[in-house]
């Protein structure tokens, strides 16, 4: 399939290419931006005037619920959310069941993705067996596999010295470590420690969850060499702390995730379970200081943190409900809210999306994943074309994801993915 984008504002943030340009798409790969060659003659032509084509956005924390939460989500619907999302590159975590800690595990979720031909699938590998916290897995035949780095998902390793012995490991073989930095015992809590908290009767978890754990894990990073990926990172103390490690030289990425970028602690409302998140949502304060680390580039990337959640598991007592909520659909629209916000521009608003996600991935994409993340001639033609400027409402009932809980229900967001190419297929858009 040859496909012409035509007449859309081209934006690269890899190569800061900022101008009206067409696309010219063949065999899966970016054949030219800008004048097409002579010989082109399109199968199909994508009109692209007064949208942005941009690359295919790349998200770093998605659960796919499969397999073993089937009845929360599907390959098939969540992969279908993430491109009408414009998400052309998904990161999922281990926390499935069973936990990916065997590689046949990995192989067959990879192969049915593969099959759907939606998003590409780049699993995370259990950092130890069953996430149990207590030995590790194998994970020189995790990353043959596929595995792009290994990871606790939301379980925390208590165990210091297991978590020295995983970092010594992935460092002596050049595999990445994703952690999500919260103490074992203080981050038992369903709400930010507070006097909202408080007065709702919610157990806390307040921010020295967070700050004692990025303590340990800078000090092992100091003796271990470790290159370290931060999931979620959630507080204005958390935010410090990063900023002065990386001014030491640590081998540092981190990521925010929408909530925490839009939310606070307010928006539980009357105990509306849809805020029951993980990381809890904190004060203004920290929402503010999230915000200045992701223009600044302190923080990397802006991710979904999508968890689907079924109905049932949600409608219970704030505390008992299953954290969690849909975001692949939202990821672009409230990335553009931000970024229109905070006045950073199209180009710092597409990096957190596209460009710094896959360098947080850098070589474990492989060669045949070579330029995820950015719009390159040779390199895959994964595409997002949509209209900034168009604003809609968020209603669960029209999401494709099959989680319809959402914090952000009813607001008003703008942007509307308009095609979705993956590989040179139009997963999304023109082919409906």
């Amino acid at each position: 399939m040859k496909i012409l984008i035509q007449g859309g504002r081209v934006i690269d943030p890899a190569s800061r290419f900022d101008a009206i340009a067409d696309v010219a798409v063949a065999a899966g790969r970016i054949l030219s931006i800008g004048p097409a060659p002579a010989d082109f003659t399109p199968n199909r032509v994508i009109p692209a005037a007064g949208c942005v084509v941009a690359p295919g956005l790349v998200d770093l924390a998605v659960r796919l619920r499969e397999p073993g939460h089937e009845h929360e989500g599907m390959l098939e619907s969540e992969l279908a959310a993430a491109v009408a999302g414009g998400v052309t590159s998904v990161v999922c975590p281990p926390d499935t069941d069973p936990v990916l800690d065997e590689p046949g595990l990995v192989e067959m979720l990879r192969m049915r993705a593969e099959r759907l031909h939606q998003s590409r699938v780049f699993p995370l590998g259990a950092l130890t067996r069953g996430l149990q916290g207590e030995v590790l897995t194998e994970m020189a035949q995790l990353t043959d596999a596929g595995c792009v780095g290994f990871s606790q998902a939301d379980v925390p390793l208590g165990n210091t010295q297991v978590l020295q012995r995983a970092m010594q490991y992935a460092s002596t073989f050049g595999y990445s470590v994703w952690l999500r930095p919260q103490e074992l015992y203080l981050g038992r809590g369903v709400a930010a420690s507070g006097p909202l908290a408080t007065r709702m009767g919610l157990a806390g978890v307040p921010v020295a969850a967070e700050t004692i754990a990025l303590h340990t894990i800078f000090e092992l990073m100091k003796s271990t060499g470790a290159r370290v990926h931060l999931c979620r990172l959630s507080s204005a103390a958390g935010v410090d702390l990063v900023r002065r490690a990386r001014q030491e030289g640590l081998k540092l990425t981190c990521d925010v995730s929408i909530n925490s970028l839009h939310l606070t602690e307010n928006d539980i409302g009357y105990f509306d379970s849809r805020a029951r998140l993980n990381p809890p949502l904190r004060h203004q304060r920290d929402r503010d200081a999230l915000r200045a680390a992701l223009a600044d580039g302190t923080i990397d990337a802006l991710v979904s943190d999508h968890t689907p959640v079924a109905a049932d598991a949600k409608t219970l007592p704030f505390a008992e409900a299953e954290p969690g909520a849909t975001g692949l659909e939202l990821l672009l629209s409230l990335a553009l809210k931000w970024g229109q916000d905070s006045d950073v521009g199209l180009l710092r608003t597409l990096d957190v999306l596209t460009h710094a996600p896959a360098q947080v991935l850098g070589e474990r994409l492989g060669a045949a994943h070579s330029g995820v993340g950015q719009l390159v001639n040779g390199g895959p033609a994964d595409v997002v074309v949509f209209d900034a400027g168009a604003e809609w409402a968020v209603q669960p009932a029209q999401l494709r994801s099959q989680g319809r809980h959402t914090p952000f229900e009813g607001y008003a967001v703008p942007g509307r993915v308009r095609c979705t190419l993956v590989a040179g297929h139009v997963a999304h858009g023109a082919a409906d």
